[in-house]
């Protein structure tokens, strides 16, 4: 899967360029929010086909990662829900298209694994995280989960296929 110049490939939660990834998102989250993101966090959950776990390389370099996992929120009357999790890209590979290229996807796996629904959360010290989802025609939803009724947290989802 090539998008944006970018080389999307499935790997375990586990695997050393996820790791790698997601050690930096969390350390972003700190800068941000002044701790890391304590949702729980089942790397099994991630595995085919009940999720997927995507990393971006961009010259051979891993700089993005998104996941999706079976979710059982139900919003805008769908039937069946994945929770987007672990978007993410490095600082030095942003304003590319690299985090288009990985939702759009995660929504098309999704929609092959009978899915209509995609879910996530998101923080609003955020902003180009929202404004990514909002121009991608996700709206906001009742918060679910680990940071429901947080006052810095938002939910949003989108009707797939």
């Amino acid at each position: 899967m090539t998008s944006s110049a970018l080389d999307l490939h499935p790997v375990g939660y586990l695997h050393p360029d996820a790791v790698a990834l997601v050690a930096r998102v969390q350390e972003e989250y700190v800068a941000r929010y002044g701790s890391p993101d304590e949702s729980p966090v089942d790397p099994a959950l991630f595995d085919p086909p009940e999720g997927l776990f995507l990393v971006g390389y961009d010259d051979g370099r891993p700089v993005a990662t998104g996941a999706w996992r079976v979710s059982p929120v139900r919003a805008l009357s769908a039937e069946s829900g994945v929770e987007v999790k672990r978007m993410y890209v490095v600082p030095e590979a942003r304003g590319r298209g690299h985090a288009r290229a990985v939702l759009a996807e995660l929504e098309r796996s999704a929609v092959a694994a009978g899915h209509d629904l995609a879910v996530l959360e998101t923080g609003l010290l955020q902003p180009e995280a929202i404004a990514l989802y909002a121009s991608e025609g996700y709206v906001e939803v009742p918060g679910f989960g680990h940071y429901a009724g947080s006052e810095l947290s938002r939910a949003f989802g989108k009707r797939l296929g």
